[in-house]
């Protein structure tokens, strides 16, 4: 199975990774884990990516697809892959397209999480974080025992700065200005699965085997 994640900031990317995960033995694959990875570990990559960090700028995305062919050549990529968080725009799309076929290596989908806008504001809204521990509560599904304190370790639970509406809100725009070229791009090659990602977190799994996907 080789496939990749688009969803919209709090469509729940990281759990329908984790269902998927759980069943099948495949690598999942978060390019912000990755470049953390090659920053620590001092690769030569990780060394160019942290220069222009340091320096305020964002990584250029051949930085990012070299960092990504390297990664897609270890042996736990052997059974498939899950990409998460990448490609996120029109030009890194081609460019992964690009470097699949030079690594030989065939798309199966590109599963597009479909959620209203109006969800994600009412599910981030609500999410509450503890400042010591980073235990994640929600103000509606499973509030703290005692407001603003943590059932955990009783570190203070607040509301981090990207989880207030003005910022999901423009958070939303960006990420509908970059991903529709990228729908479209997986759409015309017919790899587009779309998915309703309000409903039950194994509706992803569901359809990627019903699609023969697995």
């Amino acid at each position: 199975m080789r496939i990749i994640l688009i969803g919209a900031p709090g469509a729940g990317k990281g759990t329908q990774a984790a269902t998927i995960k759980a069943k099948y033995p495949i690598a999942h694959i978060s390019t912000g884990d990755m470049l953390r990875a090659n920053v620590k570990e001092g690769t030569e990559l990780g060394k160019l990516a942290k220069s222009y960090m340091d320096a305020g700028k964002l990584v250029p995305d051949q930085v990012i697809i070299d960092m990504m062919e390297e990664r897609l050549k270890e042996n736990d990529c052997i059974a498939g892959f899950m990409l998460d968080g990448f490609p996120r725009t029109l030009p890194q799309a081609e460019a992964l397209g690009r470097l699949l076929d030079k690594l030989g290596m065939k798309l199966d989908a590109a599963v597009e999480l479909e959620i209203e806008d109006e969800v994600v504001v009412n599910r981030l809204t609500s999410r509450r974080v503890c400042k010591a521990c980073g235990e994640i509560y929600n103000t509606m599904l499973k509030p703290a025992k005692v407001e603003g304190v943590c059932d955990k370790c009783g570190g203070e639970v607040i509301q981090r700065d990207d989880d207030k509406e003005e910022v999901i809100r423009k958070r939303l725009a960006v990420f509908h200005e970059q991903t529709s070229p990228i729908v479209d791009y997986y759409g015309s090659q017919g790899v587009l699965l779309k998915i309703d990602a309000s409903g039950a977190k194994d509706a992803v799994l569901n359809l990627l085997e019903s699609k023969g996907i697995r």
